[in-house]
């Protein structure tokens, strides 16, 4: 990628990154029905650790010593990813890839409505129009009262209630804290809540099969995470962001060609109104950006 300017670097390696997480999450879905729950997240969780504090030695991010606040924020944060690991993965054991990913791109608008209310940021009403519209598109989705709605719906809207908290916890650390030192707590909590939970099931001998799932969704999370990271240090992040959305795309052909799952009509055009927001949400924030830093 020699030869490409670094925002298309970016935009590359941040669909490598989606893809990476997305195939993650249709690796741990095809171990429904085959692993107990707890098991198999805590299975993936002994390898993924591992890992990441491999990749952390290497890039030199390996210091756990925080400040007494920036403990209680990293505390609250791997919280909020454990809560958003139950909640997702239960959810991708039971409904559609394409259906729960499509929910999870309300991500960026849950992000602006919360620094809205909690942290005093300024946003317009073109904004507050795309968080309506957002939420509409939200809805379509999930149907409240339709043939077809379930709690796993539900599930899915409270991991972006959870992965919210983590990032705001994440916006208030310290900028001397190693962020690969945060991950690694974070799942070392996940990993430990998860082998708690798997005391109380009838462990089951993991195949061949699910064996090769395991380790592929453990390397795959990391490799996310690895992309994710080049990510934010070529191009700009106003213009790599809105790839994204490209795990719907891999979250949808995935849905059909594994699992032989196609979204509904009005599924389809709720993913679409929350993606064309969320997009929109971007670019006006970008823009406002722009005119702070022209006004100082």
């Amino acid at each position: 990628m020699g030869r490409l300017s670094d925002n298309t670097r970016g935009a590359v390696l941040m669909m490598l990154a989606m893809a990476s997480f997305t195939v993650n999450d249709a690796s741990m879905k095809s171990l429904a029905g085959h692993l107990p729950f707890f098991q198999a997240v805590f299975l993936r969780g002994v390898v993924t650790l591992p890992l990441l504090v491999l990749l952390a030695r290497v890039t030199g991010g390996l210091d756990f010593r925080f400040g007494r606040r920036d403990w209680g924020l990293v505390a609250l944060r791997s919280l909020a990813e454990t809560a958003a690991a139950y909640f997702f993965i239960t959810a991708l054991f039971h409904m559609p890839l394409g259906n729960a990913t499509a929910i999870l791109m309300a991500l960026p608008l849950a992000m602006t409505l919360a620094g809205a209310l909690f942290l005093g940021e300024t946003v317009g009403w073109r904004r507050w129009m795309a968080i309506a519209v957002g939420f509409v598109g939200v809805l379509l989705i999930v149907r409240p009262g339709a043939e077809g709605f379930n709690i796993y719906s539900v599930y899915v809207l409270l991991t972006v209630a959870c992965v919210t908290v983590r990032d705001l916890s994440a916006r208030g650390l310290s900028p001397g804290v190693r962020s690969m030192s945060v991950a690694i707590v974070a799942a070392f909590t996940v990993t430990a809540f998860m082998g708690l939970g798997s005391l109380g099931e009838t462990w089951v001998m993991p195949g061949r099969r699910e064996t090769a799932l395991l380790l592929a969704a453990a390397v795959l999370i990391v490799g996310g995470y690895i992309f994710s990271i080049m990510t934010m240090r070529v191009g700009e992040i106003a213009v790599v962001t809105p790839f994204r959305y490209t795990s719907l795309v891999w979250a949808l052909i995935l849905g059909l060609v594994v699992f032989g799952d196609w979204p509904r009509g009005l599924t389809l055009v709720g993913a679409g109104l929350i993606v064309a927001t969320g997009i929109y949400t971007l670019y006006r924030e970008r823009r406002v950006r722009r005119r702070a830093e022209t006004a100082r």
